[in-house]
């Protein structure tokens, strides 16, 4: 008989750091029926992933993890793991260097196909046949051969030598039901404001009439690390938890309208047609979410107010909450924006101020959770992170019944007092290629094709996502005599073009004119990905007749760009 076979040298035990820890993944339907989960690692994410899930502080190893280059000189071995409920279930890991001439299609795959029983995969970089072309860390994915298969995965990165990294801190279970958690949600209350809307929502609940509670904002509203993005994003959860409070059945109603990547800028725009679903819903209360996302409003409050004005005179005055977010380097624009809850004497609720206070604290010594396990990434919160965005909105409601209103609602006459930063836009609407017969007078010329290929949203309930601004104008290159513009001509004093970001290098460059004097081109590829981007063109005292022309960069020719649509103040 003969023994075991002696085993070989075990490989050096090496330093390793987590970018993902113990992370929920979800199979998100494609359409060859397969289903995948995208994680994105550009723009200073993967070093953003390093600090939140492996603790890394060294400025050096922070630095190499921007390009490939540093990445190779870095990363001896990626590790790999994913735990699904079927063990033998094969996952195929992806991760996407981007290329420099050719972003999405010109940099290296490293992949390596998994099982669903937890069991780590090594990729090691020496076997790697690398691309000439490759630039930085792109994205990582995980493909799964059916959809909606949730799965919890970990990657981390072992350094080659001379490099180190911290030990992997202890995490312990998140305990909902204690002290110090009751301490962290009711922090979040910057102020409760005049509640009598509210309070007037929860009578009509709890009489069994219909109410509807909206959500607008940006990613985190539309669920971004929330696993499935529908059901346990904070949005949704607020709406049961408060149904649940309050409702008598299904009298409760849920609108969720919360887009990507945009500021308040381009809320504004959309409010009546994502949230009111043109005159068709009135909601009883409406959170606004845009505390993590308006820093490149051009305004810098103006659109945000515009938008609150604009809920708050609504004919069957709503009730209206300011959320304020907060990404993971503990930053958001509340003191810009609270002013406006100030002005308006409207609830106020601040992630930053529970999360961020316990995250300085120790485990043992008053931390809830860590930021690894609040955060999915720098930007979104982790299921249970959306789990206490809830939780503090229902903090609010619990209080607006425990201490009810003496004051009667005076947002009527606060509306007729001076702004706090400004209301140029309270009045502003959508004009695209749908309606903008009723308003204006348009030559599309060479912006005759409509694009598909939009940024998708989920919204309210639904894992599909729903286009973005379909009704829109696409040029697709000069046409033998077509005239190669677009042109505009509208009576109005306030003007936004909306355009269609993305990083396809068949995109190009477009200058704006406004009366025949250029006010400014817009860049699809600043950032670089589908998403919708509103730039103001003009802002006046009075409406007069302006002529709007939209075209092509001298020597952007030949390639694509599409407006989606405009905003206009009469």
């Amino acid at each position: 008989m003969r023994g075991p076979a002696a085993p070989r040298d075990p490989e050096k035990q090496r330093a390793y750091f987590y970018i993902m820890r113990e992370k929920e993944v979800f199979g998100l339907r494609q359409p060859d029926g397969k289903g995948v989960q995208f994680l994105y690692e550009d723009g200073g994410r993967l070093i953003n992933s390093a600090q939140i899930s492996g603790n890394i502080a060294d400025q050096e190893i922070l630095e190499l993890l921007k390009t490939t280059e540093g990445f190779r000189k870095l990363v001896h071995s990626i590790g790999v793991s994913i735990e699904t409920e079927n063990p033998e279930e094969e996952v195929k890991f992806i991760f996407q260097m981007y290329g420099e001439k050719d972003p999405y299609g010109g940099g290296t795959n490293l992949t390596a196909i998994l099982h669903g029983d937890g069991a780590e995969t090594r990729i090691k970089l020496e076997e790697i046949e690398w691309s000439l072309d490759d630039k930085e860390p792109g994205q990582i994915r995980f493909e799964f051969e059916k959809p909606e298969v949730f799965g919890t995965v970990s990657v981390r990165l072992f350094l080659n030598d001379g490099y180190n990294a911290p030990e992997t801190a202890e995490e312990n279970e998140i305990d909902l039901t204690s002290e110090a958690y009751c301490r962290m949600i009711e922090r979040s209350l910057m102020s409760r404001g005049n509640t009598k809307r509210a309070e007037k929502a929860i009578e009509k609940a709890r009489s069994g009439e219909a109410v509807t509670i909206a959500f607008i904002g940006g990613s985190i509203t539309q669920g971004a690390g929330a696993i499935p993005i529908n059901t346990e994003c904070y949005a949704y959860k607020a709406y049961q938890s408060f149904a649940k409070a309050y409702g008598t059945g299904e009298n409760v109603h849920f609108v969720k309208a919360g887009v990507g990547g945009t500021p308040s800028e381009l809320g504004m725009l959309r409010f009546e047609r994502d949230v009111l679903r043109d005159g068709t819903i009135e909601p009883d209360i409406v959170i606004v979410e845009f505390a993590v996302n308006d820093e490149g409003d051009e305004t810098k409050g103006n659109c945000y107010e515009s938008l609150v004005r604009k809920i708050l005179k609504l004919p069957n005055h709503p009730a209206v909450i300011l959320l304020f977010s907060v990404f993971a380097n503990d930053w958001n624009l509340q003191d810009r924006l609270s002013v406006v809850g100030k002005c308006y004497d409207l609830p106020m609720v601040s992630i930053m101020d529970a999360v961020t206070p316990q995250f300085k604290q120790k485990q043992g010594e008053g931390r809830v959770l860590s930021k690894n396990q609040f955060f999915y990434d720098i930007f979104h919160p982790s299921n249970i992170g959306h789990t206490i965005m809830a939780d503090c909105l229902m903090h609010f409601f619990k209080e607006a019944v425990m201490h009810p209103e003496e004051k009667e609602d005076k947002t009527v006459e606060l509306l007729e007092q001076k702004a706090a930063i400004g209301k140029t836009f309270e009045e502003v609407k959508l004009l695209d290629r749908k309606n903008y017969n009723e308003i204006a007078k348009v030559s599309c010329g060479c912006f005759e094709e409509t694009d598909t290929e939009l940024q998708c949203v989920e919204m309210d309930e639904d894992l599909t996502g729903t286009p973005e601004f379909p009704y829109n104008w696409m040029y697709c290159g000069k046409k033998e005599g077509v005239i190669p513009y677009f042109e505009m001509q509208i009576c109005c004093k306030a003007l936004v073009l909306i355009f269609k970001d993305a990083g396809d290098l068949s995109v190009g460059t477009a200058d704006a004119y406004v009366d025949g004097k250029k006010v400014l081109t817009a860049d699809p590829h600043v950032n670089g990905w589908v998403h919708c981007n509103p730039v103001i063109l003009f802002t006046e005292n009075l409406a007069k007749e302006h002529t709007i022309r939209i075209q092509m960069t001298a020597g952007e020719e030949d390639k694509n760009f599409t407006i989606l649509g405009f905003g206009y103040v009469s």
